[in-house]
């Protein structure tokens, strides 16, 4: 039993049931040119009304949760690996890199919203493929900026050069 936190949570399985799915964009995974992919997130009618989205429509911005669903088990990352795999590149933990094989598979985005039609959110820049089980959609909105100066290393800007 690992020892973190309050005794005992830390084996407890997180159960979540998608909220959305994406509908349409990407079909392929891979990595870069993420900019212009348009896609639909199309909310669960069996669990939301559109009350579910009032007022979204009133943001610019998205941030969505998501699960990489297309990453096998046996492809997860618990350790250090180089980000791509290029090894110009540093090794550096799962958790200092943004890599889609994470230990639980979670992914996060921002993308633009055009608009909102009964359950469907159109949006682009949404770097997630057709399919993709959405756990959670927030609006965006700029306090959740970091505050104060962002650093990154530079290995870091090279990979997001060409990603959007």
């Amino acid at each position: 039993m690992s020892d973190i936190g309050n005794a005992g949570q830390a084996d407890a399985a997180v159960v979540s049931r998608p909220v959305a799915f994406v509908v349409g964009g990407r079909e392929e995974v891979f990595d870069d040119a993420w900019r212009d992919v348009t896609a639909v997130i199309r909310l669960d009618a069996g669990q939301y009304s559109e009350e579910a989205l009032y007022g979204i429509d009133a943001f610019s911005h998205l941030e969505l949760v998501f699960h990489f669903h297309r990453v096998p088990v046996e492809k997860i990352e618990t350790g250090a690996r180089h980000p791509r795999g290029n090894t110009d590149w540093p090794l550096v933990g799962i958790f200092a890199q943004r890599g889609k094989n994470r230990p639980n598979r979670l992914g996060v985005s921002r993308c633009r919203l055009h608009r909102v039609d009964g359950l469907d959110l159109h949006v682009s820049g949404l770097d997630a493929v057709a399919g993709t089980p959405v756990l959670d959609i927030k609006p965006y909105m700029a306090e959740f900026d970091p505050m104060g100066e962002v650093r990154q290393p530079e290995w870091s800007s090279e990979i997001m050069r060409h990603y959007y």
